[in-house]
């Protein structure tokens, strides 16, 4: 008998892997046997419309932060509970993590899996997370923050490309399991490539931080319209931007950070394990040796009290030219995003990745490119607030767009290629 089809008369049902489908007498059950679906542990109380659960995903495949299912057989007007615990999941001897990763304030749901919106505030109460839903259809998406999936990254480069002669839809590689690391190359105008700027722009280094994605299609958009920057942008500069960079972690469902072997953004290495720093490493590299390596953004989520922030290399890896540079950029950058209305929390204060922040600091992919790079590179990452009001796809797609506008500003004030 297919498991998928057994029927269970429990008033509670358990479900410890993520990825099946629970069906009952009653009606209400939970999925989540689709690209990024993640949960664990789930118990049903048909009666009070009530579902328990953790994160799901493989601890060895990164934090078991991200929850990601689909509840159906809602009733009308029934108003469905959640309840979230934090992961007891562990690697080795390391303690589980802290459940507040996995507990965002507003939970997000969608009933057609496009148009994400948020609950109201949950409640929490000791290890439990309550939040409260009454959806106006019989299913109901509900997820940690709003889902960016391969797929949703495949749709992107198709609609730019297809839409603009000046987006070319590319390959990064192939991951580790196969599957496509888009990226998107923007450029117009017959300026030969060493009279333009270099910039590079990447999300989702780490796969929970879905965040990071949505930023990144805001800065593909703008750059992609009709606004004159946007132009000028194009005009004088090759701007290459991959959405999600952990692509096999975020189809399936795993947080990504932390991942054995080794963390997405520990692995900027003489060796990479994972075939997209590689290939990203090359293509910088390319930029470098052309002296045109200008701008290197790598986008994130940050921790769960934090506003939206730089993190920058450390002094020590910078050349005088590119600490000035970055100084410079940072600033442009806070101006634009700060003024986002409603307000995008930021924090003018960039934070260091250097000695003191993780032993393999120098493998993080802004500092490898610092070590690289030409006297001017300026390579920040940007962490974009996940737990406030505004961490929905308009509100992450605005920064993205001020991000490209600062992005224009900065380069339109240095001096000429040769």
């Amino acid at each position: 008998m297919n498991p998928r089809q057994l029927l269970v008369p429990l008033a509670f049902l358990s479900l410890a892997i993520a990825g099946e489908q629970l069906f009952a007498d009653d009606p209400l059950s939970v999925a989540a046997d689709f690209e990024g679906g993640s949960v664990a542990e789930v118990e049903i109380d048909p009666a009070a419309g009530s579902i328990r659960f953790m994160p799901g995903g493989d601890p060895a495949r990164g934090w078991p932060c991200w929850w990601y299912f689909r509840i159906d057989g809602i009733q009308p007007g029934q108003t469905i509970t959640l309840q979230l615990r934090g992961s007891t999941a562990t690697v080795g001897k390391q303690k589980p993590l802290g459940a507040s990763w996995a507990m965002p304030k507003r939970a997000t749901y969608s009933t057609d899996g496009k148009t994400w919106r948020q609950t109201d505030p949950g409640q929490r109460d000791g290890h439990i997370m309550t939040y409260k839903l009454t959806p106006d259809a019989s299913s109901v998406y509900v997820a940690w923050g709003p889902p960016y999936t391969p797929k949703t990254a495949e749709r992107l480069a198709t609609r730019l490309s297809e839409a603009s002669p000046h987006v070319e839809a590319m390959q990064l590689c192939r991951s580790r399991e196969d599957r496509e690391v888009p990226m998107l190359h923007f450029h117009e105008g017959t300026r030969a490539a060493e009279q333009r700027f270099g910039v590079w722009i990447q999300a989702r280094q780490h796969a929970w931080e879905s965040g990071s994605s949505w930023v990144a299609e805001g800065f593909a958009d703008w750059l992609a319209g009709d606004d004159p920057q946007a132009a000028w942008l194009r005009q004088h500069a090759d701007v290459y931007l991959v959405p999600i960079m952990d692509i096999d972690n975020t189809a399936t469902g795993n947080g990504g950070k932390n991942a054995i072997p080794r963390d997405h953004n520990r692995d900027w290495s003489a060796e990479p394990h994972w075939n997209e720093i590689l290939a990203a490493q090359q293509k910088v590299g390319e930029l470098i040796d052309q002296n045109r390596m200008d701008l290197f953004i790598d986008l994130h989520n940050p921790g769960p009290g934090d506003s939206t922030f730089f993190f920058v290399p450390s002094r020590e890896l910078l050349k005088p030219q590119a600490a000035d540079s970055t100084d410079d950029f940072m600033e442009l950058a806070h101006q634009r995003i700060s003024s986002i209305k409603p307000s995008i929390p930021m924090s003018n204060k960039p934070r260091v990745t250097g000695s003191t922040y993780h032993p393999l600091w120098r493998q993080i992919s802004t500092n490898w490119v610092s070590l690289n790079g030409n006297p001017n590179t300026v390579s920040v990452c940007l962490e974009t607030a996940w737990n406030s009001p505004t961490s929905t796809p308009t509100g992450y797609k605005a920064v993205g767009e001020n991000l490209a506008i600062a992005t224009q500003q900065f380069l339109a004030k240095q001096p000429k290629k040769p």
